[in-house]
């Protein structure tokens, strides 16, 4: 028997996301622009595909030719006169639809590996009796062979992602360890170079280590370009070793990004549209963030737009070393009522920023009023559908120029829905409760969690000419009692400085900001929540947290001593915070459940959230932003690390109800989105039902314009770097 949590149950939730009302809405110019841009990032989001594992693009062509040629439907009758029970047809179905929703056969929420729940034989002799088999033999058999083992394989180092030894990785070569990526990030920051668009390629030429830095684009010239005053590509000496930066990562996928970014700009509404589209291709033709940070910087002037949309290499999570960007892409359409409540909260932001618990010189010297717009999602192509977002990542964009926060309402409205008899932890006493809130607080918690978490705080920097941001003659340090002796210098960021812990820190930074500030009356009472129901939502956005923190131990690798998401180590840091407050703020008990099985209960003393509960946050947050507005990498990572070791030793036997966590888990949901096609001078758009064969049909419908053409370049992409993962 395969451990469970390495395939995706047969009753996995999956639900198609509802766009239909905002999308009928639009104007006939916005809805060509809208297409445009969701095509944009569809063809985008195959990158991931070879940002995820050696096997995951062929693996994606392999299904995508079977369902070319005969709908989920039309294969049953082939699965079941191939011997396969109509358990096993539903678990390769819902294998198919888990490997399109992550873009990748690992899971983008936790990153361990997923394989087909049936036989190795019994898949095999589906796509030998498929219609795509019996058509071309000899490339389908050629396919099967490049993917099949990796498809199934369990090795240790296989079973989730992760450099070197500790797992699987195509952001780097398969020979990279922990020392050559911190080696690539000191050469890419003298080159004053982001890593966020690259990855990185080792190799022993006649005894001398070369690496070549890689740069997404679709343009493979490595000479200068225009605003270039020499090429950032070619080939420079760096501490003894050898580097070379080349441009024309995924090329052909960024040649389609840049084909429909230059068609959505003749739909563009305004200027500031027209510009940001200009730079992001110039950006994917070129592989420079720079030009990206430009387009960013559009964007962010592009203040309430009816269509909203981000493109790019964004989130670094999943890189191994926190850097390397992945693709996603994404077009949203406002959601007005619900936006006028995040409108109120940002006018209200100049007086709960004060609140935090840090001195004022900690806090950024301007709020620069972002747009905060509720979004329901037309597109969101990459790995997984957040629920909030706030971008750019770029630091000094982000502390200067400003930002913009989202909340996706039609992803928060089927993501969060749970029934009774699945929610696990909790007293049966607090179970209606939480289903009643669970909604609401999630959403005060992710607009202060995006808005006032992500958006506040100040990084200290001494820039390239000496400059400081701050008076270092004044500012104390509150957790020494000091005058502040650190800070960020030249082209230091968050990220680059925090590496490995930065995401997951930033995180828990953010959620601690929601738990904190949805105490006060005022942020409830904008999102509607006055008396007892105020109450109840702080009481559930509490518990919740709780429990997420308990959840998250099914993120945590023992083997390894390595957690695998980000979010769920952030909330797991936050339950040992809460449970050290102690005075009997939260229980955690391990006890048996009513099926004789390992279970454990939460409780949570709601008297004492506004004191115990409220100081502990307090204390605990203080110390988080001064060590990342003081660059104290040292000092942040002893605390983080601390908070976030499982052991079963201490109190609590966490690695014990690791195994309880698992045994009761509920697999995230996945979700099922509509495409636009052009009709005459219209565009349609097109649905699919909420479920496996949904999910399937929307993916082989998505790239039929030039399907064989996009799936020889995804194997040609694909086989070019197999050597190197070896």
């Amino acid at each position: 028997m395969v451990d469970s949590q390495y395939y995706l149950p047969n009753d996995i939730g999956i639900s198609a996301l509802d766009c239909s009302e905002a999308f009928r809405l639009l104007s006939p110019q916005e809805k060509m622009y809208a297409h445009y841009l969701s095509r944009a990032s569809w063809y985008g989001g195959l990158a991931v595909l070879l940002q995820t594992s050696p096997e995951s693009a062929n693996i994606f062509v392999l299904l995508q030719r079977i369902f070319r040629k005969q709908t989920p439907a039309q294969l049953e009758q082939v699965a079941t006169a191939a011997g396969l029970s109509s358990e096993e047809y539903q678990a390769f179905l819902v294998y198919a639809a888990g490997l399109y929703a992550n873009m990748g056969n690992y899971k983008s929420f936790g990153d361990t590996k997923f394989i087909p729940n049936l036989p190795k034989d019994k898949l095999k002799a589906l796509v030998w009796a498929s219609q795509a088999f019996q058509e071309q033999p000899a490339e389908m058999e050629a396919l099967w062979d490049s993917c099949s083992c990796l498809l199934y394989s369990l090795e240790n180092r296989q079973k989730q992602l992760g450099l070197g030894d500790k797992g699987i990785t195509t952001y780097f070569s398969g020979n990279c360890c922990l020392e050559d990526a911190e080696l690539a990030q000191k050469f890419l920051d003298s080159k004053k170079l982001s890593a966020y668009n690259t990855r990185l390629f080792k190799k022993e030429d006649g005894g001398k280590t070369c690496y070549e830095v890689r740069l997404a684009s679709a343009g493979k010239n490595d000479c200068a370009v225009d605003g270039e005053c020499e090429s950032c590509c070619g080939s420079f000496s760096f501490e003894d070793k050898e580097f070379t930066v080349k441009r024309g990562d995924y090329s052909p996928i960024m040649e389609k990004v840049c084909y429909y970014l230059e068609k959505a700009q003749t739909y563009a509404a305004n200027e500031n549209q027209r510009k940001m589209l200009e730079e992001y291709t110039r950006s994917f033709t070129l592989g420079s963030i720079e030009a990206h940070k430009e387009g960013s910087r559009y964007w962010i002037k592009d203040k309430g737009p009816i269509v909203e949309s981000y493109i790019g290499f964004i989130e670094s999570y999943r890189d191994p070393f926190g850097s390397r960007g992945e693709f996603e892409g994404f077009v949203a359409v406002v959601n007005k009522a619900m936006s006028e409540r995040f409108a109120k909260l940002v006018s209200s932001a100049e007086v709960l920023l004060p609140e935090l618990p840090w001195p004022q010189e900690f806090e950024k010297d301007t709020f620069l009023k972002p747009d905060f717009t509720s979004l329901d999602v037309l597109t969101f192509a990459g790995s997984g559908i957040p629920a909030g977002i706030n971008i750019p990542n770029y630091d000094d964009i982000r502390q200067t120029e400003g930002f913009k926060n989202v909340s996706l309402g039609n992803v928060l409205a089927v993501a969060y829905a749970t029934q009774k008899e699945k929610l696990t932890f909790l007293e049966e006493g607090d179970k209606d409760l939480f289903i009643k809130w669970k909604g609401p607080s999630f959403e005060v918690q992710v607009g202060l969690h995006e808005l006032l978490g992500h958006g506040s705080g100040k990084l200290f920097v001494q820039d390239d000419k000496g400059k400081f941001n701050f008076d270092q003659s004044k500012v104390i340090n509150p957790e020494t009692g000091e005058p502040v002796s650190s800070w960020y210098r030249g082209s230091e960021t968050w990220d680059s400085k925090f590496s490995t812990i930065a995401s997951s820190y930033e995180e828990c930074r953010a959620e601690c900001v929601g738990l904190y500030l949805c105490l006060n009356k005022q942020v409830l009472s904008i999102f509607g929540h006055e008396g007892q129901d105020a109450d109840d939502v702080v009481y559930i956005n509490w518990l919740s947290m709780v429990r997420a923190g308990l959840l998250g131990l099914e993120f945590y690798t023992p083997d390894s001593k390595s957690w695998r998401q980000a979010h769920m180590q952030a909330r797991f840091v936050i339950l040992r915070v809460l449970l050290e407050a102690g005075e009997g703020l939260v229980g955690l008990e391990e006890v048996t459940g009513e099926d004789g099985k390992p279970d454990a209960r939460i409780t949570l003393d709601r008297s004492k959230i506004p004191t115990v509960g409220k100081n502990a946050i307090h204390r605990f947050l203080c110390k988080l932003q001064v060590f990342k507005s003081t660059a104290d990498v040292e000092g942040g990572r002893a605390v983080y690390d601390n908070y976030s070791t499982v052991s079963d030793t201490g109190a609590h036997n966490f690695l014990r109800l690791r195994e309880t966590v698992l045994l009761r888990k509920e697999a995230r949901k996945m979700f099922v989105q509509a495409n636009t096609r052009i009709s005459g001078d219209s565009v349609e758009l097109v649905e699919y039902e909420g479920s496996a064969a949904g999910l399937i049909r929307s993916f082989t419908e998505r790239f039929q314009d030039d399907a064989e053409q996009l799936e020889s370049s995804l194997l040609e992409l694909s086989k070019q770097d197999a050597p190197c993962w070896c």
